[in-house]
C-alpha cells in the first residue's frame, strides 16, 4: 500500500518565492525606467543582471543542497533576498539598486534550487510544480493589482519580493536538514547523471525557450502603454486578469496530469506560444494587447509545469531539475536585454515575429526529449507508479533489500529442486491427502 499524496506546502510557498522576481519583471524593469535616471535598454540591463545571478545560484549549489542541508540553503536564500530587495528598494543611488538587484537574485536563485531539488523527489513532481506556479501566479496577479495604487517609484515591487520571503521564512522550519549524501559507486566517483543525452539536450534547449518568453515579458509594459495607448493602471489590470487566466491553465495542467503525456503539451503549447507572442507584440489596441497577454499566459504555465515535470523525471535527486532551471534562467536573464535591443531597433511587431520563430524551432527538440523519455522508468529496473515514485525508490526509502525489486530485463533464477525427506510407512500422496484437497480458488497463506 502507498503512503497518501500530501501537499508538501513548504514547497509550494519557497517555490513561489523564489520566482516571484521573474513574474514582476515588467513592473520592477518599467519602475527602473521610470524611477531612476536610466534608459530602457539600461533598466532591461538590470533586469538581465537580477536573472543572471539567479540562474548563477542554481549552477553553483545544484549538487549541495543535500550536503548542506535544505532547510539551512532555503534560509540563506531567503536572508538574502529580504537584504538585496530589501536594500534595493530603500536605496536611491543606481549603483547600490542594482547590487542590491544582484543580492536578491542570487536569493531567489537559492530558494528556487532548494525548491526544485525537494521537488523532483516528490511522489509526484508535476502536482507540486503545479501547486507553486499556482501560488506565484496569484501573488504576482495581487501585486500588478496593487503597486499602481501605492504611488511612483522603483521600489515597490522590490519590497513585495522581499516582504514575501519574510512571510515564507517560518514555513522553512518544516524542511529536511542535512542528509546523507547517496552511496558513491565502489571506485569513489560521484553518481553519474542518469539519462545524460536527454538531459543535455534539455538543458541546451531551455535557455532559448525561456529567452523568448521573457524577452516578451521584459517589454510588455512598454508595449501596453506606447503601442497599445493603454495607462498604467490599466496594463497592471491587463497582467492580473492574464496571471488570474494562468491560474486556469495551470489547474488544467494539474487536472490532466499525465493523461496527455509530455510531449503534446510541451511540443503544441510551444507552437500556440508562439502564436500568442507574434500576437502580443503587433496588439495596437487595448483589445488585442489583452487577448494576446491573457492567451500567452494561459498556456505559458500550462508548458512550464510539463518541463519542470520532465527535468524532474530525468533524475529523482533533483540534479537535472536545477540544471534545467538554472539554464532556463540564463534565458530569463538575457530576456530583458534582448527584447529591449530588438524593439528599440526593428520594432515590437518585428521582436514578435523573431521570437515566435524562434519558438517554433526549439520546441523540437524539447518535443524529441518528451518523446524519447515518456512511459520510461527513471532508472534501470524501476516499475513507476502512475504519477508516483517507482517501485525501486519507495522499497530503496522503506528499508527494503536493495535485491527486493528485479531489474527489468534480468535473467530468470534458475529452479532448483529441493529434496524433501518423508517419515517411513507415509508415502508422498498420504501426506498430502491428510491434510484434505485444496479448497477450489483457494490462495496460499488461506490456512491450507
Amino acid at each position: 500500500m502507498f503512503a497518501p499524496r500530501t501537499t508538501p506546502w513548504p514547497l509550494v510557498a519557497l517555490f513561489t518565492a523564489g520566482y516571484l522576481a521573474p513574474y514582476l519583471l515588467p513592473t520592477v524593469v518599467g519602475r527602473l525606467d521610470s524611477g531612476l535616471p536610466l534608459s530602457a535598454t539600461q533598466a532591461g540591463a538590470v533586469g538581465s543582471a537580477l536573472l543572471l545571478s539567479s540562474a548563477s545560484a542554481g549552477f553553483a549549489l545544484a549538487s549541495r543542497v543535500e550536503r548542506t542541508g535544505a532547510r539551512a540553503l532555503a534560509r540563506i536564500g531567503l536572508v538574502l533576498a529580504v537584504l538585496g530587495y530589501g536594500g534595493a528598494a530603500l536605496a536611491d543611488s543606481v549603483p547600490a539598486v542594482v547590487a542590491g538587484a544582484v543580492l536578491g537574485g542570487f536569493g531567489s536563485g537559492t530558494a528556487t534550487t532548494v525548491a526544485a531539488t525537494r521537488i523532483a523527489a516528490e511522489p509526484d513532481p508535476h502536482r507540486a510544480s503545479t501547486l507553486g506556479l499556482l501560488g506565484v501566479s496569484a501573488l504576482a496577479g495581487a501585486v500588478y493589482l496593487t503597486v499602481p495604487h501605492l504611488g511612483a517609484g522603483h521600489g515597490q515591487p522590490l519590497a513585495a519580493i522581499a516582504l514575501t520571503a519574510v512571510a515564507v521564512w517560518p514555513l522553512t522550519g518544516r524542511l529536511p536538514g542535512r542528509t546523507a549524501v547517496a552511496a558513491a559507486p565502489a571506485e569513489g566517483r560521484p553518481a553519474r547523471l542518469p539519462h545524460l543525452r536527454s538531459g543535455l539536450l534539455l538543458v541546451a534547449a531551455m535557455p532559448f525557450w525561456s529567452l523568448v518568453q521573457n524577452s516578451l515579458w521584459g517589454v510588455s509594459g512598454r508595449i501596453g502603454l506606447t503601442q497599445a495607448h493603454l495607462s498604467e493602471a490599466a496594463v497592471g489590470v491587463v497582467f492580473a486578469v492574464a496571471l488570474g487566466a494562468g491560474l486556469l491553465g495551470v489547474l488544467g495542467a494539474g487536472a490532466l496530469g499525465a493523461r496527455l503525456g509530455r510531449a503534446l503539451p510541451i511540443g503544441g503549447g510551444t507552437v500556440l506560444i508562439a502564436g500568442c507572442v507574434v500576437a502580443s507584440a503587433s496588439a495596437t489596441g487595448p483589445a488585442s494587447f489583452a487577448a494576446g497577454e491573457i492567451a500567452w499566459n494561459v498556456f505559458y504555465p500550462i508548458v512550464l509545469s510539463y518541463l519542470i515535470g520532465l527535468a524532474a523525471s530525468l533524475d529523482p535527486r533533483g540534479r537535472w531539475a536545477v540544471l534545467v532551471g538554472s539554464a532556463a534562467s540564463l534565458g530569463t536573464a538575457a530576456g530583458p536585454l534582448t527584447g529591449s535591443l530588438l524593439s528599440a531597433r526593428a520594432g515590437f511587431p518585428v521582436m514578435g515575429l523573431v521570437l515566435g520563430a524562434g519558438l517554433l524551432v526549439v520546441a523540437v527538440p524539447m518535443t524529441v526529449v518528451a518523446l524519447h523519455t515518456s512511459g520510461r522508468p527513471l532508472l534501470p529496473g524501476a516499475v513507476r507508479r502512475r504519477g508516483g515514485t517507482p517501485a525501486a525508490l519507495l522499497a530503496a526509502s522503506t528499508g527494503t533489500p536493495s535485491g527486493a525489486v528485479p531489474q527489468v530485463g534480468a535473467a530468470e533464477q534458475e529452479v532448483v529442486e529441493i529434496p524433501v525427506d518423508v517419515p517411513a510407512g507415509v508415502s508422498s500422496q498420504g501426506a498430502y491427502d491428510t491434510a484434505g484437497p485444496r479448497r477450489a480458488g483457494s490462495a496460499p497463506g488461506d490456512g491450507v
